[in-house]
């Protein structure tokens, strides 16, 4: 049985729009993508010392587990250069489950849903461009509320279409 997954993707190393595609096409083994956000560029939060992120969030349908989806996750940021130096630091590729069709897990090594997404308005904006209505399983609250509910405060800019789509 398939479950609809929520994805964020970002990237601030290299050809940040190249590194979100590929990502794209290479979740595309772990399940069917079936919405993709514009990509905006945001400015870095925590650990502000670095380049701006390009970040978007993408739907996928998929019949694994949570569990095997994050291992898959794992390998293709490892094969696309993900190096963890540094916490919160520059990287290649950064892919995190936000969603889970209706699932709640806490377990050493993986939080769905993703534990920090309600306060990150990088990952709201992009996120409410596909699935504004998705209902967060803990708040009750749709993603739209989410984001309606935060501060002013980080930037997120939408990129032209060009540069977020094909």
């Amino acid at each position: 049985m398939s479950e609809t997954v929520y994805l964020s993707l970002g990237s601030n190393v290299g050809d940040r729009a190249t590194q979100l595609r590929t990502a794209q096409a290479r979740l595309g083994a772990v399940g069917r993508v079936t919405a993709v956000s514009s990509f905006y560029e945001t400015e870095p939060v925590e650990f502000t010392q670095q380049p701006w992120f390009l970040n978007c969030a993408i739907a996928i349908e998929t019949s694994n587990t949570p569990q095997q989806l994050m291992s898959a996750i794992l390998q293709i940021e490892e094969e696309m250069g993900r190096r963890r130096m540094q916490k919160k630091g520059p990287r290649s590729i950064d892919i995190d489950i936000l969603l889970f069709a209706g699932t709640i897990l806490e377990s050493k090594g993986l939080t769905i849903p993703h534990p920090a997404m309600q306060q990150r308005r990088f990952v709201l904006e992009p996120l409410a461009e596909i699935a504004p209505q998705v209902l967060h399983p803990v708040f009750k609250k749709t993603i739209r509320e989410l984001l309606d509910a935060l501060p002013h405060g980080q930037i997120v800019r939408r990129m032209p279409t060009a540069l977020g789509r094909d």
